[in-house]
């Protein structure tokens, strides 16, 4: 049996978005756990919570960079103000349906963003993420 990642967190306003994304990651069985937020706000509560005592520490997170309230450039400044605890062991995904290239080169630029995905995710793309950077978990 494969083992799994323990959590994943989709951070995207758009409802349908995070069906779709939650779809592809349940047809894959690769997580134990997936989480979706429609608010970046939402989402930084969520990691700061605890349930028994623990902060919640998803292995990987996608992001979506547009959103109304905070947007996922705003999520990362805040982000990275947390304590090491509310982190966890994560890699991050920046996901978009923008064109713009300054979006990639920004995002290639943050240590804490190890990729930059269009929408929507695949199981291919999946699959490549899990394999370039999991693949001593899994």
């Amino acid at each position: 049996m494969k083992k799994k990642l323990n959590s994943i967190l989709l951070i995207d306003d758009d409802k349908a978005t995070n069906f779709l994304h939650e779809m592809v990651l349940n047809d894959m069985d690769c997580t134990e756990e997936i989480v979706a937020m429609e608010s970046a706000i939402d989402a930084l509560e969520y990691l700061k919570s605890t349930v028994d005592g623990k902060h919640p520490q998803p292995d990987l997170i996608f992001l979506d960079i547009n959103m109304p309230a905070m947007n996922g450039w705003e999520f990362l400044v805040e982000y990275e103000k947390l304590d090491e605890l509310k982190k966890g062991r994560l890699v991050l995904m920046m996901l978009t349906t923008s064109l713009n290239p300054d979006d990639e080169e920004a995002a290639n630029l943050l240590p804490l963003v190890a990729g930059f995905l269009s929408k929507p995710l695949t199981i291919e793309m999946v699959e490549e993420v899990l394999k370039e950077n999991f693949a001593d978990l899994l």
